[in-house]
């Protein structure tokens, strides 16, 4: 983790569940003094976005709270501040945790201490260019993914790279336009195709406009193209 970025400490209740966040104090702080994240393509002003919480993450976690997850591998796509990811880590999940930006790895690694869990899986990803070795999954999660057009046939790209032939995707999606979009990929790709209007987010500030998506396929391998 680079410096001189400010960050600030939270608890985020998820049921019973209290998760420890240390994320950026806010969405204007920046340090790429190296150049790695320009490197990536990662402007100044999209670099902060990893580092804090959105509600889309919170309905995400709030969502995955009951699910039922025995025996089932499972990946957060693009999970920035990961609350997902450690909610179901505390909850002794099978969870693999990755994302685009250079400094999610750390954050992860201190959060993860912050709850006094077992450290969880990552890799750092590229959609565009997969060569990851995660290898398969039968769920698959995340939130706030589709920022451009372009995002909506890379994301189902990688999904489809790394679902099993019988999964599930869970994705919340804040209303940005491009669900419709993403459902027409996924039901090329032989999956089902749900939006869901979360109820009771009276945990969150404001009304959530957004949906639920979520994707479920169970095809013979020889099926799969």
């Amino acid at each position: 983790m680079t410096s001189p970025i400010r960050v600030r400490y939270q608890t985020i209740e998820i049921g019973n569940n209290d998760i420890h966040l240390c994320t950026l104090r806010d969405n204007q702080q920046f340090s790429d003094p190296n150049h790695t994240a320009l490197d990536l393509g990662i402007s100044s002003a999209t670099w902060p976005i990893f580092g804090v919480v959105w509600p889309s993450s919170i309905v995400l976690a709030h969502h995955m709270l009951e699910f039922d997850t025995k025996e089932k591998r499972i990946l957060e796509i693009g999970c920035g501040m990961a609350l997902t990811s450690l909610l179901l880590n505390e909850q002794h999940a099978d969870i693999t945790a990755t994302d685009y930006h250079p400094e999610v790895k750390a954050f992860l690694d201190r959060n993860t201490k912050l709850n006094n869990d077992k450290d969880i899986a990552f890799e750092r990803v590229d959609w565009a260019n997969d060569t990851s070795e995660l290898g398969l999954f039968d769920v698959i999660i995340g939130s706030d993914l589709l920022y451009e057009d372009i995002h909506v046939s890379l994301l189902a790209s990688f999904i489809q790279k790394h679902a099993h032939d019988k999964s599930e995707v869970i994705i919340v999606d804040p209303g940005r336009g491009r669900k419709n979009k993403l459902s027409t990929k996924m039901i090329e790709l032989g999956f089902t195709s749900e939006h869901i209007k979360p109820e009771h987010t009276e945990y969150l500030d404001q009304t959530f406009k957004g949906y639920i998506l979520r994707f479920s396929r169970n095809m013979s391998p020889n099926l799969v193209e």
